[in-house]
């Protein structure tokens, strides 16, 4: 089994692209969304096997060097090796959560309110809907109370949560170390019951204990109008449920802009090439240019030249946050022909010698021949 392979990333990819990939994974065969899927069980715990020795730099080096990882120096391996609830710790911690899933007490009296993880989304929008300041909805896979045990982690009509008899409730074990400086008192999160000051003989069956389960939802985030690509909105309350109630993380939804097929963005303005041929530039013409509110007659003036600009007032952008629109920035493009009819090149001649200007002449018989013996 390779590790790169299972979270379908090469072997120079970053610690990002590997949590990336892991996010998306771990989501698709997290157990909450495959209940009573064996085979999606175990691809979740190979996927979360991969991370916890692609995730810690010097795992990843013993990994990349021998091809596994383990021994003395990683104190028993993977995250994952004491069952499932390891998993959803490191699931948890992935999305946002502490490596715990946010469960740990504070001194004494264990658990306590912990706020839910924030959650993050990317959305991709039209340019239209920027403009306006659509309400748009967003799918996103958060972790929500369970509906089994409500939240209290342990199966309906059982032995119910104990206290930890470890360290008495207390969410922590005391120890004394003698140094050359003397004793000292040092606190850690108990190891039985992981500091909340609890233990669960009987987890809920739906939620494994943990008192959250995932579950897709439709959220409604309303754009600000002249919004644009590469901003960052929060939507609050909109992540994963708290612990022991503790209050919801937000949701933060980055946005790009889909491409327009005729206009391109720049800020606040908006921009169209305008294709003419060269009578149109020399002569003037009307021509219909697309804005976000439909067609519009342009005219085109006499003598027009490449990449000569018309601006259209208003026809852009609202500017974020402000007052007034952006303009609407017509490009002009003059095409000239690659081939033309006989009776179009001998005007073009004759316009030439009308306003004196000097053309290549008609390449002869002769000349053909001499090209085609040279191989030109």
């Amino acid at each position: 089994m390779d590790y790169y392979e299972l979270l379908g990333v090469s072997k120079t990819a970053d610690a990002d692209e590997i949590k990336r990939a892991y996010r998306a994974l771990a989501l698709k065969y997290h157990p909450d969304k495959n209940p009573g899927n064996k085979e999606a069980e175990e691809k979740f715990k190979t996927i979360n096997e991969a991370y916890a020795a692609l995730s810690d730099p010097e795992k990843r080096a013993q990994y990349d060097t021998y091809g596994k990882v383990g021994g003395p120096a990683f104190d028993g391996g993977f995250a994952g090796a004491g069952g499932m609830g390891d998993l959803f710790d490191l699931f948890n911690s992935v999305f946002g959560g502490d490596p715990f899933g946010q469960q740990r007490g504070a001194g004494r009296g264990g658990k306590r309110a912990a706020r839910g993880e924030d959650l993050q989304v990317e959305v991709n929008i039209t340019l239209e809907q920027a403009r306006v300041g659509s309400d748009i909805e967003v799918e996103v896979d958060k972790l929500v109370g369970c509906d089994r045990c409500n939240g209290n982690r342990a199966e309906p009509g059982g032995k119910g949560l104990q206290t930890c008899t470890t360290c008495g409730g207390a969410g922590q074990v005391r120890q004394q170390q003698r140094t050359i400086l003397g004793n000292f008192m040092t606190a850690a999160p108990c190891p039985t019951c992981k500091g909340t000051g609890e233990l669960n003989p009987e987890p809920c069956s739906k939620c494994h204990g943990r008192g959250r389960t995932i579950k897709p939802e439709k959220v409604t985030v309303t754009l600000p109008k002249g919004i644009d690509g590469g901003y960052r909105l929060r939507v609050a309350g909109q992540g994963n449920a708290g612990m022991f109630g503790g209050p919801a993380g937000d949701l933060y939804v980055f946005l790009e802009l889909k491409p327009h097929p005729h206009l391109t963005r720049d800020g606040d303005d908006l921009h169209f090439t305008s294709h003419i041929g060269l009578a149109q530039a020399t002569l003037g013409t009307k021509l219909e240019i697309p804005t976000l509110d439909g067609m519009q007659t342009v005219e085109i003036p006499s003598g027009s030249q490449p990449n000569d600009t018309l601006r259209l007032r208003g026809k852009g952008m609202p500017r974020l946050q402000a007052r007034g629109e952006g303009d609407l920035i017509v490009t002009i493009a003059v095409d000239v022909p690659k081939k033309l009819s006989k009776r179009a090149k001998e005007l073009l001649e004759e316009y030439a010698k009308e306003t004196g200007e000097s053309i290549a002449p008609p390449e002869g018989f002769l000349s053909k021949i001499g090209k085609a013996i040279r191989g030109e």
